[in-house]
């Protein structure tokens, strides 16, 4: 696995690359996240024959950050992955979205689905985002707004009183430096983006319509906890024709550390049954 930069059309990407000559395979992180989310199992999509690629999405981690909020939405976003694709020499790949991800991966599969080999998306939604306090969002984008993620930071760990899930809270305590691999991220978030985004989830088009007439192979995975996106997964699963559709136990928002080796086996799993047969041979 190695750090690269993927400088495309629209903008330079901070992405973890491994398996270069492999079947193409790409990693969408969520909101406030970074390439470093899927950094525990590059190596083992590498291992199994895929060129895996994970950028950081703009105003994200290491990427170019624009200072416009204009400059930020799941639209936006889902070209600079197809640019990325093509900077990558990728006609066709396999794709995953996390949260954010997977909405912008949904944007992405309903644009140009021929380019698309297999679909997971992984604890997201197909609409606005449900549960999210328009008040809390409000005082979050006024803060980002005058005093920086920095400052944001420092408020939410202040006055987080929200209830974790067990699982979320086992990881915390248990994967040294998690909590604050989780600081680092936010902090590395551009203002403009975070202010951006942040009012866009809750008011997105909902998209469940148009995926009825997707005609992809689609993993809907879902960690069993994951309170604000298990309804969200259970409808995609059903519209989506043909969806597979897996709870992984034990987990919660984040499953690939939540419940890590249940998440590898039917994300792997799935993804490899989508093969040509020369690709595993």
């Amino acid at each position: 696995m190695k750090i690269r930069d993927i400088t495309t059309s629209r903008l330079r990407h901070s992405a973890l690359e491994a398996g270069s000559g492999g079947v193409p395979l790409l990693l969408l992180h969520g909101f406030g996240g970074a390439k470093e989310d899927f950094a525990d199992v590059v190596d083992g999509f590498a291992d199994r024959g895929w060129h895996v690629v994970v950028p950081d999405h703009r105003g994200h981690g290491a990427s170019d950050q624009p200072t416009e909020e204009v400059a930020y939405s799941l639209g936006e976003m889902a070209a600079d992955a197809f640019a990325l694709a093509d900077a990558l020499g990728w006609e066709r790949f396999a794709l995953l979205g996390h949260s954010m991800g997977g909405m912008v991966a949904q944007l992405m599969a309903l644009d140009v689905p021929g380019r698309l080999a297999s679909l997971v998306l992984m604890d997201t939604g197909h609409g606005p985002v449900e549960g999210l306090d328009p008040g809390i969002v409000e005082l979050a984008v006024a803060v980002v707004r005058a005093e920086g993620v920095d400052r944001l930071a420092e408020l939410s760990a202040e006055l987080d009183t929200r209830r974790r899930p067990p699982a979320e809270e086992r990881v915390r305590a248990e994967r040294p430096g998690y909590v604050e691999f989780n600081d680092r991220k936010l902090k590395a978030c551009s203002a403009a983006m975070y202010a951006a985004v942040a009012l866009q989830l809750p008011a997105v088009p909902d998209r469940l319509e148009a995926l009825a007439g997707l005609d992809l192979r689609t993993l809907v995975v879902v960690g069993e906890q994951d309170r604000g996106f298990l309804g969200a997964s259970e409808r995609l699963a059903a519209t989506i024709p043909g969806a597979t559709y897996e709870v992984i136990v034990d987990a919660a928002h984040s499953p690939q550390f939540e419940n890590p080796d249940r998440w590898w086996r039917v994300v792997s799993r799935f993804l490899e049954a989508g093969l040509p047969s020369s690709a595993t041979a």
